[in-house]
């Protein structure tokens, strides 16, 4: 099983927001103020969000918009 999380920059307050909406009901939010802790804020929502079934094995991340690396 796996499952598409979408995420966009909140361009008001500069952090990142992952969303999925679960077809069997409910889904996961959550923020961060960098891509590394949003992948850990990620990893948690889904702990706590199957924590009584199955969770995806793989999550695919969408981004609304394409995200840039700066490397200087």
């Amino acid at each position: 099983m796996s499952a598409t999380v979408k995420i966009e920059r909140d361009e008001e307050t500069g952090v990142f927001v992952a969303s999925w909406d679960d077809p069997q009901g409910g889904g996961i939010t959550t923020q961060a103020d960098s891509l590394e802790e949003l992948a850990d804020a990620i990893r948690e929502a889904i702990r706590c969000h199957f924590a009584n079934r199955t969770a995806p094995r793989e999550v695919f991340l969408h981004f609304e918009t394409d995200p840039v690396l700066q490397v200087a």
